[in-house]
């Protein structure tokens, strides 16, 4: 009943932002004079906020619509390589004339596979992540899809069904790609990979970064790790999970909803909050439009949430933060067992940061020891100083210090005559395999 009471009390404070946003509008208007006072700005900065908090955000769109290459503007659209009832394989494709003008279209780029998180915000998240590859790279990325939009009908998706979409992704980019794991997807991607190596499959990617992942969650528990430890997978089912209602897509189908996964997001950082929402009041009373401009770009993305299937989470909640699953060498997939010590072809690289409250420092970096058979000359460890888990993949730091860290480690390990080759075959390899699902 819990999602039915979230729904109706959204519906219910409807006609109280209508009027927000009328009176909003009254205190604005040059022709009030209300609207030049102290009170009245502080009426119109209050409907302002009232409307921002009760309102439901939608998934942002990209914004990625051009790139600069040596000073010159490469125009970039979205193109869909893979159609998954849960989830795209998402391109961002620069425009080869525009690339030939700056002097980059002669030869392919580095093929880089951002997998984004699936813990409760859109990948759009990652928008600064993408952005910051796209001038020297060919960039691709799993677009997730809010579980509430998916038709029962479409069946069920869990955590077996992830490793299985990331092994058909890089099936379809072939051999040697820069596979980039944010966050969540971190024992999963390494056990897709672990899979590929096992089975001697031909599409292994050149490199694996890991960045704020859980490989190992005993490692520095954080507040989400201490959760999934002090309760039980029955708590969990029976407390997390609901049915979505009607009218959505996805009615009836059983979800961990993201408001409640948004509402643990706020929880953990309360104050920060309350203080970046006072001061957004005062931007608007003061008329700074800068930093209300700024406030209103970061909590249009951070409070558009989706849904997570309940399989996956259930599964990830048992097998990565309470089980330990891979960490512990017992992981199986379809009935294999994962060995990460069969990945010896693929060049690894974590990133941590030293303030990290979700993913603790030494968790992602417990991939060096389950990645046995790699060559000590073919790994990196890195820690960013004084970030949290955001600034690993977004803000000053990010642009700085560690996407170029990236870059240089994905560069080490490029072949670009072979990634010609496979780019000029691409085309037809992504429209033969794409032809069967």
């Amino acid at each position: 009943m819990l999602y039915q009471a979230f729904e109706f009390n959204h519906a219910a404070v409807i006609p109280w932002r209508q009027m927000a946003k009328a009176s909003r509008k009254l205190y604005q208007t040059p022709v009030n004079p209300w609207s030049r006072t102290t009170i009245g700005k502080q009426v119109s900065a209050a409907c302002q906020l009232f409307e921002d908090v009760t309102r439901r955000y939608p998934k942002p769109a990209w914004h990625l619509n051009q790139t600069q290459v040596s000073g010159y503007t490469v125009q970039v659209k979205e193109h869909v390589v893979l159609q998954k009832p849960f989830a795209k394989l998402l391109h961002f494709e620069r425009d080869l004339n525009d690339l030939k003008h700056a002097g980059a279209g002669t030869s392919a780029q580095p093929r880089v596979f951002i997998i984004a998180p699936l813990s409760g915000h859109h990948a759009t998240l990652l928008r600064h992540t993408v952005e910051a590859f796209l001038p020297d790279h060919e960039v691709y990325i799993t677009d997730w899809i809010d579980a509430r939009e998916v038709p029962v009908s479409e069946g069920t998706f869990d955590l077996s069904d992830y490793v299985d979409y990331v092994m058909e992704m890089l099936e379809i980019l072939g051999p040697g790609a820069n596979v980039v794991a944010i966050c969540q997807p971190g024992p999963p991607v390494l056990a897709a990979i672990s899979l590929l190596s096992q089975n001697k499959a031909s599409c292994l990617p050149a490199t694996m970064s890991y960045m704020g992942s859980p490989i190992d969650a005993r490692e520095s528990p954080q507040v989400p790790n201490q959760i999934a430890s002090e309760n039980n997978y029955q708590w969990f089912r029976k407390n997390m999970i609901y049915t979505v209602p009607w009218p959505n897509p996805g009615y009836m189908r059983r979800v961990y909803p993201g408001f409640l996964q948004l509402g643990g997001f706020i929880s953990m950082n309360k104050e920060r909050h309350i203080s970046a929402h006072k001061a957004y009041f005062d931007d608007l009373v003061q008329g700074n439009e800068a930093g209300a401009e700024k406030h209103t770009e970061f909590y249009n993305e951070y409070l558009a949430v989706l849904d997570l299937s309940a399989e996956f989470y259930l599964q990830t909640i048992k097998d990565v933060f309470q089980e330990h699953k891979l960490a512990r060498g017992i992981f199986e997939h379809r009935g294999q067992r994962v060995d990460p010590g069969a990945i010896d072809q693929v060049a690894l690289m974590t990133v941590e940061g030293e303030n990290d409250d979700i993913s603790g420092i030494g968790q992602t970096k417990a991939a060096h020891h389950l990645c046995s058979s790699i060559p000590d000359h073919m790994k990196i460890d890195y820690m960013q100083p004084g970030v949290g888990h955001y600034g690993i993949f977004s803000g000053k730091s990010y642009r700085n210090d560690i996407q170029p860290r990236l870059k240089k480690f994905m560069l080490t390990y490029y072949d670009e005559a072979k990634e010609t080759t496979l780019q000029q075959q691409r085309p037809e390899l992504i429209r033969s395999i794409s032809s069967l699902k």
